[in-house]
């Protein structure tokens, strides 16, 4: 399409929707829309589909997943659409035993993650509306659990600053356990992979979409009414009926609206911080840890925020390393040499010198990343944001928003992302198809 300034905005046809962002959320929003015979366009800032998803191809030309990655039977709807698409998972290498570091003996550590999904079920147990939680921090409520050993305090407060990558001091209280009541699954989340990627789901989502997607193509202007919306992405503009703002809420807040959003929905998105996380990659010549009866999985007690677990399949060796919270935002944007320096020091403490020999180690810094913010979600840290979410998700008709951290189920998780699409993609369908015929 030829690149048209203002004075030929008529000529462009209005679409029933756009769609911001070609996340698993964007996709999935644009795909359903498209099932109902609407007329739709997904713009995506990047040159790739997948958004927190996405993957690089190493040295031996081996394809991995350098966000997004893992999940598990639970979870219905990524299953099916890894069904539908002749996809077939691979299965986490659990067996064997997990290394703790600093050491401790294996009754222990597993002694004390009891303790800390005992704490998780504590703090999911409580009243979302109990005014005496209403001002704290994680690091608050877990400090008033006194009846709760130290060490399981202190991992409890390691896996937040893993799981949802930020500081315990900052993450409001109440938000992190609605959260954790939506992460509903039995298995764990890290269950399976796709050796041919995750990222190459998304692709094979974003074909089916044709020429309805553009990539490339960062808005610089929302314009909005009662009546529509104009997304303009450089000198071009695109009349819409409705739009979807498939973006986690830090980027939201980003783009600049004519007229402004209201106060109101403003403060709901100003209450959220990106999550600090760097994920690397070893690649090994052979799995030589289960050749040790070990899992390959290390949990650290200190530096808090590390992680590591299998992630070999096939011909294939590789440890995954997770960098989350505070310890991503000490490394983000030192010299890669040191972090990985840092890295070959802890996986030799893990396992011996053959863990400090990896034959490449590749490093994906998620911190401040520009279309995304972060990952591996946003999380709430404004203490009197009690009702964000709510806020957000009422939108602005015809604009909505949605992202996996806004998701009825799976919030933070591919999941949670194709529930947010799906959700957002059936409102609009349901306001089109009760608008009475001009």
């Amino acid at each position: 399409m030829a690149k048209a300034g203002r004075q030929s905005e008529k000529r462009m046809p209005e679409r029933d929707a756009i769609v911001v962002g070609a996340g698993f959320t964007g996709l999935s929003a644009a795909l359903e829309l498209v099932g109902a015979g609407l007329d739709v366009l997904l713009l995506e800032a990047r040159d790739r589909v997948g958004g927190k998803v996405e993957s690089e191809t190493l040295s031996d030309g081996t394809r991995v997943d350098t966000g997004g990655q893992f999940f598990c039977r639970d979870m219905a709807e990524l299953m099916a659409l890894i069904r539908e698409n002749g996809k077939v998972p691979a299965m986490t290498h659990y067996d064997g035993e997990m290394i703790y570091r600093p050491p401790v003996p294996p009754q222990q550590g597993f002694a004390r993650w009891q303790g800390v999904d005992a704490l998780r079920d504590r703090m999911i147990a409580t009243d979302p509306d109990d005014p005496d939680l209403a001002k704290l921090t994680v690091a608050d409520w877990v400090a008033r659990q006194d009846d709760v050993a130290a060490d399981v305090r202190k991992s409890f407060l390691r896996l937040i600053k893993g799981l949802w990558c930020r500081a315990p001091e900052e993450i409001a209280f109440t938000w992190l356990a609605s959260n954790d009541r939506r992460i509903t699954n039995t298995y764990s989340e890290m269950e399976m992979f796709l050796p041919g990627t995750l990222h190459a789901l998304a692709d094979q989502l974003a074909a089916k979409l044709g020429d309805r997607l553009r990539l490339g193509a960062a808005v610089t202007g929302i314009e909005h009414s009662d009546t529509g919306v104009t997304v303009i992405t450089g000198n071009e503009r695109f009349p819409a009926k409705r739009l979807v703002l498939a973006l986690p809420p830090v980027m939201i807040r980003r783009l600049p609206f004519l007229p402004a959003l209201p106060e109101r929905l403003q403060k709901a998105l100003s209450a959220w911080a990106p999550g600090l996380s760097i994920k690397l990659q070893a690649s090994y010549d052979k799995p030589f840890w289960r050749e040790r009866g070990l899992s390959g999985a290390v949990m650290w007690h200190e530096p808090q925020g590390l992680y590591a677990c299998d992630a070999s399949h096939d011909d294939y060796a590789g440890l995954i390393i997770f960098v989350g919270g505070p310890e991503a935002q000490q490394w983000h944007g030192r010299p890669r040499e040191e972090l990985t320096a840092f890295i070959r020091e802890q996986l030799i403490a893990a396992f011996g010198p053959e863990g400090g020999n990896p034959r490449d180690i590749h490093v994906r810094d998620w911190v401040d990343d520009p279309w995304s913010g972060g990952a591996y979600s946003d999380v709430i840290v404004d203490l009197d944001a009690r009702y964000a979410e709510e806020i957000i998700n009422e939108g602005v008709p015809p604009v909505h928003f949605a992202s996996s951290e806004l998701a009825p189920s799976y919030p933070g998780y591919v999941e949670g992302a194709i529930v947010a699409g799906k959700v957002a993609a059936a409102r609009i369908i349901a306001e089109i198809s009760s608008k009475p015929a001009e």
